[in-house]
């Protein structure tokens, strides 16, 4: 068995020279010189001045190897209250979320036992131990009830082409919400054992979003979103309004700065009459197609969503503001990187053409 070192030796290789140490402790005792000594285990002077001088300072213990620099660096005991760290979960050594990550686990072990471990090494030794990388269960029961049935581009081939002849933005909107029971996400648990993620089985809240993908050829693809914080209070308003789906597509072509053909569901505050008026009375700079029901695949501001809930997995919320501001925070991280908004149009089987 070959191990990752310096050298590339094998165990037989590694003996050999352990042998070669042996024997040179036993002719330091017996007074040869280093010369001879060389000389007669055909090895050069400097190694037996070395190994001569190990065992000044620390005996046969000192001129033994002190093992491969590839095998593992914990002993068995560290490893095991390592592994009672882990299972104490992420939240009991300061991380926001309950996923452990190689790199958390890397830097727990510096923490713990001030040993430095790489990426791939705390890999090898999660891996040695029975630990894989899993898909955490909840104790509350998640349903989604949503039906998918088959469709087609219908509206959005169309939307499509009349932006190129308008030379307006094709906007994509879409509503999304968070409350404090986060999405699942992977996490390293031991094999066989399912790790479990605690989440508020009671509690009130929820954050809201109206996100916009915006697209136009030969420009860079922008993100914008409408924000509501619901926490449960009598009277308040649990979803966007008509008004704030007008506000917010007002302002989507404030900041675009020209017209907008805009893609959207079938939500029934879309279909209001008020809504319908406003579409109407502002037809020169605003077409709306209505997407397929049962078809977010066609949308990529679904991907935007995947993408904000990936960095929420496992998230231990302590109350609804302080949902928001990690909400908020990975929503802003998305506009400012234009390649993700272009990977969620591409995600949905959808090219801009030129």
């Amino acid at each position: 068995m070959r191990y990752a070192q310096g050298g590339g030796l094998t165990d037989a290789e590694r003996a050999a020279r352990e042998r070669v140490r042996l024997q040179a402790v036993a002719r330091f005792e017996g007074g040869e010189k280093n010369r001879e000594i060389a000389a007669a285990l055909r090895v050069s002077e400097r190694s037996v001045e070395r190994w001569r001088r190990r065992w000044r300072e620390g005996g046969e213990a000192g001129v033994q190897s002190k093992g491969s620099p590839g095998r593992p660096k914990l002993s068995d005991a560290q490893v095991a209250r390592l592994e009672r760290e882990l299972e104490r979960s992420p939240l009991a050594h300061g991380w926001e979320d309950q996923r452990w990550t190689l790199a958390r686990i890397k830097t727990l072990i510096g923490r713990m036992f001030h040993v430095s471990y790489t990426v791939e090494g705390t890999w090898a030794l999660l891996r040695r131990h029975g630990w894989s990388w899993q898909q955490p269960a909840r104790r509350a029961i998640e349903r989604d009830d949503a039906a998918i049935e088959p469709v087609e581009e219908g509206g959005v081939a169309s939307g499509k082409s009349t932006a190129a002849a308008r030379g307006a933005w094709i906007v994509f909107e879409d509503e999304a919400g968070q409350t404090l029971r986060p999405p699942r996400a992977r996490t390293w648990g031991r094999v066989g054992h399912t790790p479990v993620v605690r989440v508020r089985g009671r509690g009130s809240g929820r954050v809201s979003i109206a996100g916009m993908a915006c697209y136009k050829t030969g420009a860079r693809s922008r993100f914008m979103y409408g924000f509501r914080v619901h926490r449960g209070r009598k009277g308040e308003p649990k979803a966007f309004t008509w008004q704030e789906y007008r506000d917010l597509i007002v302002r989507a072509r404030t900041q675009l700065g020209g017209p907008i053909v805009l893609v959207w569901d079938n939500l029934s505050v879309h279909l209001v009459p008020q809504m319908k008026e406003f579409i109407t009375a502002n037809e020169h700079w605003l077409t709306v197609f209505q997407l397929p029901s049962y078809a977010p695949d066609l949308n990529p501001q679904e991907g935007v969503w995947a993408l904000v809930k990936r960095g929420l997995g496992n998230l231990a919320a302590i109350n609804v503001d302080h949902l928001a501001k990690a909400v908020k925070r990975r929503l802003k991280k998305i506009q400012y990187r234009p390649h993700l908004i272009d990977g969620c149009l591409a995600g949905a089987g959808l090219i801009m053409d030129g």
